[in-house]
């Protein structure tokens, strides 16, 4: 995976991070949702490394 792929999902997940947690003190349905979608970030980071390493071998 290119550096900048990684920092592209690094950013993103630290992003959805803290929107976790900023959202647990209003809305904790809405901090639910963020959780998933970082879990859902970082899965698709490893999908996407995993691809790129089986179409480059």
């Amino acid at each position: 995976m290119s550096k900048t792929l990684s920092l592209f999902f690094a950013i993103v997940s630290i992003a959805l991070m803290l929107a976790m947690t900023f959202s647990l003190s209003h809305n904790g349905w809405l901090a639910l949702l963020f959780g998933v979608l970082t879990v859902a970030v970082i899965g698709t980071g490893f999908v996407v490394k995993a691809r790129l390493r089986k179409k480059n071998s």
